[in-house]
């Protein structure tokens, strides 16, 4: 068990009491199995004889006060249990720390498909283009949610969030950059003089893309949406056009699908995703160049972010030419779109 101990950075037995009482008929001890995938919440399969589950938890260490809430996580897919976005059945949480070292959630195991490649690798073109309209369709019923009703009026702060946002990430190339920009200076400027006139607040999932959902092993149908750590209440846009930068970036670009033959891989174009999308959702406003501006902008912080933690030796220097060079890139297209 010692051996088990120092493989997983906690005792597997306090786990198994505390499983065994909070979820109860668990057969047998657990075998559990770290899941690969760069998640910054730790997330393991945990097996038992007759049920299988996953569990997430905090990372161990020093945290930031609002970072890896492993509980805002349990309580939004308790939360969209009785609605159309499928999410995994919740079944504990605990923020005792004696347990397994951090607080952390446990939730039933969906079998099904997640594809790391926005290309789909094994499926037919006519079972892409039926996934793609599942994931517009599914982000819509995120989007149509009555958040009063399902008890989550508080979950983030409602309106000014593309103004707030804006704010934030400036802030952040600020601390973060390692070179000039113009393109960036020109949208500092840019974006919070071209906000919005809607203030439409739904439930954002922060990271909404083909790789946090789970198809199911047959059908082109999305059994689950994952990794919910960055949800808040924002604007359905923003999901909406962080979604569709696989569509304006190339696969040497974070796995785009830009350049690519869409027609024949059996993809849709990007305007025809966003027309389901609009099918189902209930907001009514249209995705606009200061969409995806503001999303090209986000990433671009995000990438010289990185590569200056690269510099600094905090990250594989190894990667830090490459993030740098998607900053510029990925600047430069949102510069453009503000031109249009």
């Amino acid at each position: 068990m010692s051996l088990e101990r120092d493989r997983l950075g906690f005792d597997p037995a306090a786990l198994d009491a505390y499983l065994k009482a909070q979820v109860g008929g668990l057969v047998g001890a657990p075998r559990l199995t770290p899941i690969a995938g760069g998640q910054s919440n730790p997330t393991y399969f945990v097996d038992y004889d007759n049920r299988a589950l996953v569990l997430r938890k905090q990372p161990a260490g020093d945290l930031l006060p609002s970072a890896h809430a492993v509980d805002r996580e349990y309580r939004i897919i308790r939360a969209l249990a009785q609605t159309d976005v499928p999410v995994p059945p919740a079944l504990a949480s605990c923020a005792d720390r004696d347990i397994i070292g951090t607080p952390f959630y446990v939730m039933e195991k969906v079998e099904g498909r997640v594809f790391h490649d926005c290309t789909l690798p094994g499926v037919t073109p006519g079972e892409r283009q039926a996934m793609y309209g599942a994931m517009a369709r599914t982000l819509a019923a995120l989007h149509n949610v009555d958040v009063a009703a399902v008890g989550l009026s508080d979950f983030g702060k409602p309106g000014n969030y593309f103004a707030r946002q804006i704010g934030r990430w400036t802030r952040q190339w600020a601390l973060s950059k390692t070179r000039e920009d113009a393109h960036i200076d020109h949208l500092v400027a840019w974006l919070p003089a071209h906000l919005p006139t809607d203030d439409t607040t739904s439930l954002v999932h922060g990271d909404y893309r083909i790789g946090n959902l789970m198809f199911h092993p047959t059908k082109p149908e999305v059994v689950a949406v994952l990794d919910w750590e960055l949800s808040t209440l924002g604007h359905p846009l923003a999901d909406l056009a962080h979604c569709a930068m696989a569509w304006v970036s190339r696969p040497d670009e974070y796995g785009g699908i830009a350049g690519l033959d869409l027609e024949d891989l059996g993809i849709p174009e990007l305007r025809d995703v966003v027309a389901q999308y609009d099918a189902v959702a209930r907001h009514g406003q249209a995705l606009t160049d200061f969409h995806m501006a503001f999303a090209l902008f986000r990433w671009a912080v995000i990438f010289e972010g990185i590569a200056a933690r690269a510099k600094a030796g905090n990250a594989n220097s190894a990667n830090a030419g490459d993030t740098g060079r998607l900053a510029a890139a990925f600047a430069a297209r949102a510069a453009a779109l503000t031109e249009g």
